[in-house]
């Protein structure tokens, strides 16, 4: 294991090794401070008589751009020269007061360097989300079943409806919900594979922010342990692997054993990894298959361990784009944007044409790029951006805990154990929500359409008259139909909202209009202050007033007017 002293040592050996980009100061600071330290303290050991210790020659480093060419690797060295980690023990310490005007020069080239960069384009990197996990790894060895059961995924289609390439949603349709119902359980998927937690949702809601998509050492063995359980899943054969007879079975011919093998798998790391793999990295497989063939492991085995090393690897968990070489910013290369595009609109890899229109250099062509997406769009995998973005977007999670009074609203319990009318709830906005994106609707009707789907549940909560039976707590019919009460269509006042923004037993208008703040105008308030007490406090004899009249308290302190003023017409 490497101490810190080894690797600062490597890192001054990068530093002196990469060409500068930026200039954060002149020279004079490194001659007259950092230059003295490193020839009195460092060179002896480092690059004096061809003594290079480490593999670093501080005689290389000729001036501050050397040090600000790696701003994290500066700040590394600040760190361990602040915290007397250098020189090492045996060495001579620093006289007083040049270690303390070291670091003071360094952390100010380090600012300057920072400042300058301001301007460098950035380099995203995060993790997949399990949601995306799962499709690119039925994607990738185009599974017949899901790999596991995802309880984000609210909505299923148990009729076939989504169908965009027909650009028209079904007048009726049959849909089921894992949140409050046990229909998932049935859904076909690879045996004894379970998933890895649900990744946390960001401020707005949604749960693939890249800050938010770390890779804790427990999260990465938790990986590992996933992708073995993939491979040796008991019904993970031929039955449901797509890439089962091209992938796992035995060439015919043994003497090409190894050709096929490396063809096999350029191939199949060029669709996990989402660009060509380099020659290295597939050699190394490759090596790894046959030898694991000349132990006497049989040829589907062997390969399977490699399936299970891709899916735990960084290349694969991890979408990112390359650095920018001039360090400005520069159009993505065919390959990130393949990835773009795909993780997008499909939440998973890019498909073979994808990454053939990015390694012709076609796919950054406007006409070829707009008949992408136009493709993309017509393609059922769509159907994966719509289980995951409306339901963030308008955080219908929120209702599977609203439990309204038993006493009072008796007929939203309709089944054992506690089903409730929430799911028929949420399934509606969810439906507008893909009717305005197959049939190219305007996006205002997000806010007022004049048709919605319903149940017969929905139908009778909504005291619209029904002779149609109910239904169970499984599966639910929907039926399209014309809305003409305005507070009926869009998103904003469908059931779902008004429920999951009410009380147990009234509505919430200050709830309703944060939400409307927050998720419809991406502006959410401020926490109300600690100190504010509840609102049947604040007056006496409030009994007889309407709620309006009740919620004016609010405007009437200072420091409640400037939020209320604007949530409170909201709510209402």
């Amino acid at each position: 294991m490497m101490n810190r002293q080894t690797i600062t040592c490597w890192i001054l050996c990068l530093v002196a090794w990469h060409p500068t980009g930026i200039r954060a100061a002149d020279d004079g600071v490194f001659s007259e401070v950092v230059l003295p330290v490193f020839q009195q303290s460092c060179v002896k050991c480092h690059g004096r008589d061809g003594k290079v210790k480490g593999k670093v020659d501080l005689l290389r480093i000729e001036g501050t751009a050397d040090l600000v060419s790696d701003l994290e690797h500066l700040e590394t060295i600040i760190d361990v020269i602040d915290e007397h980690e250098m020189p090492p023990e045996k060495e001579p310490e620093l006289k007083p007061g040049v270690r303390e005007q070291l670091v003071l020069e360094l952390r100010k080239l380090l600012h300057a360097g920072a400042s300058a960069e301001k301007g460098f384009a950035p380099t995203p990197i995060r993790r997949m989300n399990r949601f995306q996990y799962n499709n690119a790894v039925v994607d990738l060895l185009k599974l017949k079943v899901v790999v596991f059961p995802l309880p984000e995924k609210m909505m299923r289609d148990r009729s076939g409806y989504f169908r965009p390439e027909t650009g028209k949603m079904p007048g009726q349709l049959v849909v089921s919900s894992r949140q409050l119902g046990k229909s998932a359980l049935i859904e076909p998927r690879l045996a004894g594979v379970g998933p890895f937690p649900q990744d946390l949702r960001a401020e707005h809601g949604f749960d693939n922010r890249g800050d938010h998509l770390t890779l804790s050492p427990m999260l990465m063995e938790a990986f590992f342990k996933l992708s073995r359980r993939i491979v040796q899943s008991s019904n993970f054969d031929k039955r449901t692997v797509g890439i089962w007879q091209e992938f796992f079975v035995p060439p015919g011919k043994e003497e090409k054993m190894e050709s096929e093998v490396r063809e096999r798998l350029r191939v199949f790391l060029g669709r996990a990894f989402r660009r060509p793999v380099e020659k290295g990295l597939l050699e190394s497989y490759v090596g790894y298959v046959m030898g694991q063939l000349k132990s006497g492991k049989e040829f589907s085995g062997a390969m399977k361990e490699v399936v299970s090393a891709v899916l735990a690897s960084p290349q694969f968990l991890y979408l990112y784009d390359k650095p920018s070489e001039a360090g400005e910013a520069e159009l993505l290369d065919g390959y990130e944007l393949a990835s773009r595009l795909s993780f997008f609109l499909w939440g998973s890899i890019p498909d073979e044409k994808l990454l053939e229109l990015a390694g012709s250099g076609k796919l950054v062509e406007p006409e070829v790029l707009a008949g992408e997406v136009r493709r993309m769009l017509l393609d059922r995998k769509l159907k994966r951006f719509c289980d995951s973005f409306p339901a963030q977007w308008l955080q219908l999670e929120r209702i599977i805990s609203s439990l309204p009074d038993e006493t009072i609203y008796r007929d939203f319990y309709y089944a054992p154990p506690n089903y409730r009318t929430s799911m028929d709830m949420m399934m509606e906005p969810l439906l507008l929500f893909e009717t305005v994106l197959i049939e190219n609707r305007s996006i205002l009707e997000f806010i007022d359409s004049d048709y919605t789907y319903r149940t017969p549940r929905l139908r009778k909560w909504h005291g619209e008259p029904t002779k149609e039976r109910l239904g169970g707590p499984v599966t639910l019919n929907f039926k399209r139909q014309p809305v003409s009460d305005k507070r009926h269509g869009g998103v904003i006042t469908n059931a779902a909202v008004m429920t999951m923004t009410s009380g147990p037993d009234e509505t919430k208008p200050i709830t309703r209009g944060a939400w409307i703040a927050g998720v419809i105008f991406n502006d959410p308030p401020e926490p109300p202050p600690a100190d504010v007490p509840p609102l049947e406090q604040q007056k006496e004899g409030t009994e007889n007033l309407t709620m309006r009249e009740r919620f004016a308290a609010h405007r009437e302190r200072a420091d409640c007017a400037g939020c209320h003023a604007q949530l409170d017409p909201l709510g209402f």
